[in-house]
């Protein structure tokens, strides 16, 4: 039991703990400007379920999850299809209502695509050739175009950075990924014809804003609501001050501030220290993640380990990026931050399989990376 409790990675849990605390001392503070809520005991019970999930994923050899991956893959698949027939909730079709609380599949379904793409992706030489690029594609583009529809561009833009960091992990050439990625570049109009009128009226907004002056109507509007709670903040933050620097209610208005804006909520009561604070916990959190890839020998271990870290990185850039006037609001939340109930417990989840990844000793957990080799007399290591 105590070699056990050694094992743990425990740095991974102490980074990803400290993101969520700061998160609750947000939705504390958005209690304050915005009013009492309930969110904050929901949030405190829903970290302590996450919690639990996270270390009960530790039990399990992460090698024997590898048999049901694209078994998670076709359910969550599923149930993406199923969500679409609900009843749209603020004109989105993301959840499906089961009475206490209502579940949102594409949550798991990030997972589930990660743990699928790795299983098809420790094949090596599948993917050396431009044919065998079109299995991972075809994982990624069904699940990318049912959220897509839901419409939640968010968690749509994740699929693809995922695909390409794993795809770059397991050894698909430079020239392959090149050509993938002009590809890509090409169907850029297909994707905005793809896209919801709010959707691309979203982006437009991005091109379009301006600082300062009355707030625009429309999807503007979020943008230029959150910049500016963000600068009402200062340089340090409300916390050490006794006033706040405008009492007009209207300059403070935040929708979805305890959600897909808790940034902003935490930059307005720390400043740039607390923003900052946040930032490098994940950026701590990234790379005590590509560590535990780096040192993993095992080809399944080490590709789910890539895809959670790029999964994880990749929305909390979109998600900051966003509040700033970077990106275009996408309703994407910040992972093990912001308020809600299905997010923590499935990025818990994913932390959990890369706690699980980490600790694994012996041949699964070697000073040794593996790499693709061209050559079979090639010692295996980084190309």
């Amino acid at each position: 039991m105590l070699t056990t409790f050694l094992r743990i990675p425990w740095t991974i849990f102490l980074i990803s703990a400290a993101i969520t605390v700061l998160g609750l001392a947000g939705l504390l503070h958005a209690d304050q400007l915005y009013g009492q809520s309930r969110l904050f005991e929901r949030q405190l019970l829903w970290t302590g379920l996450s919690w639990i999930a996270m270390f009960l994923m530790l039990r399990i050899p992460y090698r024997a999850i590898r048999q049901f991956s694209f078994w998670f893959y076709a359910g969550c698949v599923l149930l993406l299809a199923v969500v679409l027939c609900m009843p749209p909730i603020n004109g989105s079709r993301r959840w499906i209502p089961l009475g206490l609380l209502d579940f949102q599949p594409s949550e798991p379904a990030r997972l589930a695509y990660i743990l699928a793409l790795a299983s098809c992706l420790m094949h090596r030489e599948q993917h050396r050739t431009i044919r065998g690029l079109f299995v991972p594609l075809g994982l990624t583009l069904v699940p990318l175009l049912l959220v897509l529809k839901e419409p939640d561009l968010g968690t749509a833009l994740l699929f693809l950075p995922v695909l390409y960091a794993m795809l770059f992990a397991a050894g698909a050439r430079l020239r392959h990924l090149i050509a993938a990625g002009l590809i890509g570049l090409a169907l850029l109009p297909v994707l905005w014809w793809q896209m919801s009128a709010e959707q691309r009226s979203r982006v437009v907004a991005v091109m379009t804003q301006r600082d300062g002056g009355p707030a625009p109507a429309g999807d503007g509007f979020h943008l230029h609501q959150s910049k500016q709670v963000l600068a009402l903040g200062g340089m340090t933050g409300s916390a050490w001050r006794d006033e706040p620097m405008i009492e007009d209610p209207a300059a403070w208005q935040l929708p979805a501030a305890r959600t897909d804006f808790i940034f902003c909520v935490i930059g307005e009561k720390w400043g740039i220290p607390g923003c900052g604070l946040l930032l490098l916990l994940y950026l701590a959190l990234m790379l005590r993640g590509l560590q535990a890839a780096r040192a993993t020998r095992e080809p399944f271990g080490r590709l789910v380990a890539v895809g959670i870290v790029t999964m994880v990185g990749t929305q909390a850039v979109i998600n900051s990026g966003m509040t700033v006037g970077l990106m275009p609001i996408t309703g994407i939340t910040l992972p093990l931050c912001s308020y809600g109930g299905s997010s923590l417990l499935s990025t818990c989840v994913a932390v959990g399989l890369l706690m699980n990844i980490a600790m694994r000793p012996g041949y699964e957990v070697t000073g040794e990376p593996f790499a693709f080799s061209s050559r079979p007399d090639r010692r295996p290591g980084f190309p």
